[in-house]
């Protein structure tokens, strides 16, 4: 309360007594794998022209299936996606190099993490005054011609062996003597981490450089293992992987694309899945995509070998056109299907299952030796077999003139509460929303007014949630519950400072099977046409008329 001791007039603000929750991220999806190049912590990414700038280009199937799937993941309307970057266990430390920027300090510059990508930076010092000099760094996808043709040399502008560089990074007017120069390539730089190595004698002017290049960096040679991905570790700032993820509260789908890649082993497949599928499980907000591995043609030997509403599954793989091999490629569709699954909730709710939608981002019509979008085209029996054990599968319509589409909406459950995706995902984002938004309630008192707040917040969510078609019934008390009072907590909850709050919901299913019974109806015979009522008055009428003329007669 506030203390009023002199005279005057006051003004009080006095809030509504409703704490508004706010709706989930639902759309936000964790990637793990391996990348062309960039760092090893997680990355926020808002569009595929992000991932560019910050991991490279599409890399090569054979190495990694992850740039093809984020890639696939912006172009079906994803949104936002958090990478985390893995490299094999004995790639090594990142590619590093010493310029002199002084006759008393050097600049050392450490590619931005491991990996044999920084060996392909190349770095010069230019002196521009006493105590100022640029930085410039070039970058190839491939190991450029040695030594290096200047390519911003315009007296090399005809060199045989010029190359263009891929990309190009400059810093202009850094100052020898303050840590503005380590703060400006740090904060921009895509490339490079840079850090200052002093000597003991008085400053000079920078000395020029040419072009160097970053040495002893490495991808290593081991094979990747469930490890790489999971990325177990005790120490938060070494975890990497999957590990890294686990920490992240804004994801909300999870996908390792290169799960089912050929290079990983049936075991460490196995393992990665279940790794995904755990953490979805332990942190209870976020949904896991699954895939099926290649090759796969026996439809009676597929299955997920996994029970949880937590993880989806699909089945086959897609084709895509890669611009660097001027082919298509084969990969798996876990990155599409999360952009699916996005696009989705944006245009219709989570509570839609994200299933009949068309796939964008692959091939259209068939190549000159047969492949299609599809590895395998199936038909109606085929996937009845599939879906009856929780495995989605991507359809072909193009002769019905409808694409390609996802034609099942399953998780990996067993229990028929369970059994579709937009049930659980809708169950996770209200489980968030709600709890994003009732932090306030810690220390609260917990009595009959703290109660009452709580449910009028509940309420006036679950009510816009109801309105918006995501629940059932004709009407609020059918859709929801929402109970917080002395039926739900006894004295000795109070005592020890727990405040229950019971929700109830009943959860809309999409419509797997529609069902049209149609009734054929045969021609009836034409019936002859009986005398009306009214004709068979009038002739006894006229009898009558007539017989009343005669016996006038």
């Amino acid at each position: 309360m506030p203390e009023y001791l002199a005279p005057g007039v006051y003004v009080e603000e006095i809030g509504s007594g409703i704490n508004p929750i706010m709706a989930a991220s639902t759309g936000t999806t964790g990637f793990v794998g391996q990348t062309e190049r960039g760092p090893l912590t997680a990355t926020m990414l808002t569009s595929w022209g992000d991932y560019q700038r910050t991991y490279g280009e599409l890399t090569h199937p054979l190495l990694s299936y992850t740039s093809h799937a984020i890639r696939g993941f912006f172009e079906n309307g994803g949104q936002r996606a958090i990478v985390a970057r893995v490299v094999r266990a004995d790639a090594g430390a990142p590619a590093s190099l010493l310029l002199a920027t002084s006759s008393t300090q050097q600049l050392r510059l450490e590619a931005i993490g491991p990996g044999a990508f920084g060996n392909r930076i190349f770095a010069r010092i230019s002196s521009t005054s006493q105590q100022r000099f640029c930085l410039t760094l070039l970058y190839y996808r491939t190991a450029p011609p040695l030594p290096l043709v200047d390519p911003l040399d315009r007296n090399n502008l005809y060199h045989p062996l010029r190359r263009e560089a891929d990309l190009i990074e400059s810093f202009d007017n850094l100052d020898v003597l303050s840590l503005d120069p380590l703060i400006s390539i740090n904060s921009r730089s895509q490339l490079v981490r840079a850090q200052w190595h002093h000597l003991s004698l008085p400053p000079a002017a920078p000395t020029p450089s040419a072009l160097n290049p970053l040495a002893l960096g490495s991808d290593g040679t081991a094979a990747p293992s469930a490890e790489t991905y999971i990325g177990t570790s005790t120490q938060v700032e070494h975890r990497r992987g999957l590990a890294l993820l686990e920490a992240i509260d804004e994801i909300s789908l999870l996908a390792i694309p290169d799960e089912v890649h050929g290079s990983i082993s049936t075991a460490a497949r196995n393992t990665i899945r279940g790794a995904i599928i755990h953490q979805c499980e332990t942190l209870h907000d976020r949904f896991g995509i699954l895939q099926i591995e290649d090759n796969r043609s026996d439809i009676a030997q597929i299955s997920a070998n996994h029970d949880s509403s937590y993880a989806a599954i699909y089945y086959p793989w897609i084709r895509v056109y890669d611009p660097l091999q001027s082919d298509a490629v084969k990969i798996p569709a876990c990155g599409h299907i999360a952009g699916i699954f996005a696009r989705t909730d944006t245009e219709r709710g989570v509570h839609k299952a994200p299933a009949n939608a068309l796939l964008r981002g692959i091939l259209t019509t068939d190549l000159a030796d047969g492949r299609g979008p599809l590895e395998y085209s199936l038909n109606d029996l085929q996937q009845e077999t599939l879906n009856a054990r929780g495995i989605n599968v991507i359809r072909d319509f193009r002769s019905q003139d409808r694409g390609v589409r996802v034609w099942g909406a399953r998780t990996l459950s067993s229990y028929p509460e369970w059994r579709y995706i937009s049930v659980r995902r809708l169950q996770l984002f209200l489980e968030q929303s709600i709890n994003n938004s009732s932090q306030w309630l810690v220390f609260e008192t917990n009595n009959e007014p703290t109660w009452e707040r709580l449910r009028l917040s509940i309420n006036n969510f679950l009510n816009d949630i109801w309105r918006s078609g995501a629940l059932q019934g004709n009407t609020p008390t059918q859709a929801y519950f929402v109970r917080c009072d002395s039926s739900t907590m006894t004295q000795d909850d109070i005592n020890n400072g727990r405040l229950t709050c019971l929700v109830g919901i009943a959860a809309i299913k999409p419509a797997e099977f529609i069902l049209f019974s149609i009734h054929q109806q045969t021609a009836q015979p034409k019936q002859t046409a009986q005398p009306s009522p009214q004709r068979s008055i009038k002739p006894n009428i006229r009898l009558t008329r007539s017989a009343r003329r005669w016996s006038k007669r």
